[in-house]
Formats: C-alpha cells, sequence, structure tokens
C-alpha cells in the first residue's frame, strides 16, 4: 500500500538477532526442579502457553530454591547480560556485513537489573566501540522498554543518516526470581525467559540499497494507563532481601481494554484501519495478554503466529520479545515490499506503545 511517507530519510530496521543461554528446561522441569507440588500452582506452568525457556541458570536447587543471594543475583545479571546482548550483536551485524567499528550509537534496554555504570559503557568496554559511539540507556520500563529503545535510536539515526545504530535488549529474568510459594508469584516464575535480542538501524537516503526484509520505521504512538500503575511492580522484599515482580491477574484485561483505542489513533493518523496492516509483531506477554489482543482488535491467531511461538519456545523475554518475533516474520520472507506492519510492546505504566512500520520498497 502507497502512503504518505513524510521523511525521505525515515530510519529502517535492517535486521534483528537473538542470542539465550544453552541451558533451557520445559514447564515441568522447572515445576520439579523448584519442588512444587501443589496442583493449582503446577497448572499455572503447564497452561502458560509455554513449551520450555532458557535460564542462565545451570542447575535449579530443589531444597534451596532462594539460595542465590540479592547480589549473585546481579552479578548472574551482569556477566548474562553481556554475554548474550554481545552475541546477538553480533549476529545482527553480520547480516548485514557490518563490524563492531561500524557502530556509532548504542541502546541498551534492561529491567532486571540495575548497574552504574550501566550496560551501554561495558558494551564499550567489552566489544571495544569507539570512544566516540553515542550511547543510550533505557533502564526500569519493563516488558514495553524495547520500542522506547527503538524510538529513542530512530531520533538519534534522523540526525545522523548513513551512521549505524544498535538496539540490545538483555534481560535476566531468572536473576529476578523469588520463590516464595505464593499464587502471585508463581505466575511470575512461570512466564519468564532470559535472552537478549538486538536491531540494526539507520536512516539513509530513498535510493540507497537496502537489505531485503528492511523494515522503516514511520511512526510511534505511546499510551500510559496511570490507573494501572500498580499492576505490574518491581518492589524490594525485607522477608527475603531480594526484590520480587508483582503482576496483577488483571493485566490481560486492562491491556486489551486499552488497545483498541492506541492502535485506532496510530493508524488514524494516515487514514489506516486494523485491515490495512499486514503484520502484527506483538511483544510475547503471555497467552492471557495475546488472546485480550487478539479479541480486542478482531485478529487471527495466523496474525500473531510468531508472537505465540516466541512465547512457546522461549517465554516471556521482557522488553526484548517483540523482535524475536520481527526476527522470525523476516527469516520467514513472506512480507512483500510495502506491506505494513503495527510493532506493539505492552508494561509496567501501564503502558502499551505502538509502532507503525512499512517494508522497503
Amino acid at each position: 500500500m502507497n502512503i504518505n511517507t513524510r521523511d525521505s530519510h525515515a530510519p529502517y530496521i535492517l535486521a534483528c538477532a537473538h542470542d539465550v543461554p544453552e541451558t533451557s528446561y520445559t514447564q515441568h522441569e522447572v515445576c520439579d526442579n523448584l519442588g512444587i507440588k501443589d496442583g493449582r500452582i503446577r497448572s499455572i506452568f503447564i497452561n502458560s502457553g509455554i513449551s520450555k525457556r532458557h535460564l542462565s541458570i545451570k542447575e535449579m536447587a530443589k531444597s534451596e530454591p532462594n539460595a542465590e543471594s540479592h547480589g549473585e543475583m546481579l552479578n548472574r545479571h551482569e556477566y548474562s547480560a553481556l554475554e548474550l546482548g554481545a552475541n546477538a550483536i553480533n549476529k545482527c551485524l553480520t547480516k548485514i556485513g557490518k563490524t563492531v567499528e561500524d557502530i556509532a550509537c548504542i541502546c541498551c534496554v534492561t529491567s532486571t537489573g540495575f548497574l552504574v555504570p550501566a550496560l551501554s559503557a561495558r558494551f564499550c568496554q567489552s566489544l571495544g566501540l569507539s570512544e566516540f559511539c553515542n550511547r543510550i540507556d533505557i533502564v526500569g520500563m519493563g516488558c514495553s522498554a524495547g520500542l522506547n529503545g527503538l524510538d529513542a535510536v530512530k531520533n538519534w539515526s534522523v540526525v545522523n543518516p548513513g551512521k549505524l545504530a544498535i538496539v540490545v535488549c538483555t534481560e535476566i529474568c531468572s536473576a529476578a526470581y523469588l520463590e516464595d510459594g505464593t499464587i502471585a508469584t508463581s505466575v511470575v516464575n512461570s512466564l519468564f525467559g532470559d535472552g537478549a535480542s538486538a536491531a540494526a538501524v539507520v536512516s539513509e537516503p530513498a535510493d540507497k540499497i537496502l537489505p531485503a526484509g528492511a523494515v522503516r520505521l514511520l511512526d510511534k504512538l505511546s499510551l500510559t494507563e496511570s490507573e494501572g500503575i500498580g499492576m505490574m511492580k518491581f518492589d524490594w522484599n525485607d522477608e527475603q532481601h531480594k526484590n520480587s515482580f508483582y503482576l496483577s491477574k488483571d493485566v490481560p484485561y486492562v491491556v486489551g481494554s486499552k488497545v483498541e483505542k492506541v492502535i485506532n489513533r496510530l493508524l488514524g493518523e494516515r487514514s489506516l484501519s486494523v485491515s490495512d496492516i499486514d503484520h502484527w509483531i506483538v511483544h510475547s506477554g503471555g497467552k492471557k495478554v495475546i488472546d485480550s489482543i487478539c479479541i480486542n482488535l478482531g485478529l487471527t491467531k495466523n496474525d500473531l503466529r510468531h508472537t505465540r511461538s516466541v512465547l512457546n519456545d522461549f517465554g516471556n523475554l521482557s522488553s526484548g520479545s517483540f523482535l524475536f518475533s520481527l526476527e522470525r516474520l523476516q527469516n520467514e520472507k513472506t512480507a512483500n515490499k510495502g506491506d505494513l506492519g503495527v510493532l506493539m510492546t505492552m508494561g509496567p505504566g501501564a503502558a502499551i506503545e505502538t509502532a507503525l512500520v512499512q517494508w522497503a520498497e
């Protein structure tokens, strides 16, 4: 579909890539390793739409599921986030024939560990990036943050045409696990996995040759439902001496009730409707969240096939989940030149982030 492209130098996502820990566990294995025998809790794991998750935990201690101290978990986050993130970045660069020397801007997204200096500075050191590399860190925005990171490098790319920017979402969710036997904690422990995803972004003249499957970033729109600010939160647990993540059972309904509003506004600015969108790349937030989005937007299971398959194979990967789905769509090679797509992420706030994209012509 031909739509009005307001800027001939609009940025493009050239390629995506990911990396996950070698160690993976089925949901049954996680339950067994955590010593979960309560049928209600086991059913939360088994009926989650997830077959397995990759975790940076080499061995789960059956007798001591909370054996790691808070400091040890933060150390594991730092080590694993840098390792997986670097691998995802290098895989992404290989796809477009670039090297780390070509990176002029790096945006690091994470919510599963806090570091000062932040990840961007540590990647500069570990990858050997230029001392003049522009750095952006987005910390604490949760599952929606990947699109915020993409928007940040999009804006940077507009004023730095031809220069390569990298977004890397690296989340070690298992470094934020806490086991206390409650239903609320079990929902979190049943859902999240570890992994990193990276995207290469550049703004170039329209006549520049682009790699097959390049995606043009057009519009971005956020919605924040302030009344839902307590529905997803990361708080300190005095009893366990660790941070713990809380996820309300009402999240799918809040997302569902607001998703039509934000999508209609995003598309309406270009006189588009849901039926005009060829591809939906949505955060793998959980089975109920995905079902709620489908119902409220009138989408089919096929529309969100990559979202569901990423959830099945990896669990909820927080900020980088949607890039896993976009990578699968690009690998599938079913998108045609000029096709329109919507990227969507959801997270604490309560926030829904959306973007309109178009496959390069």
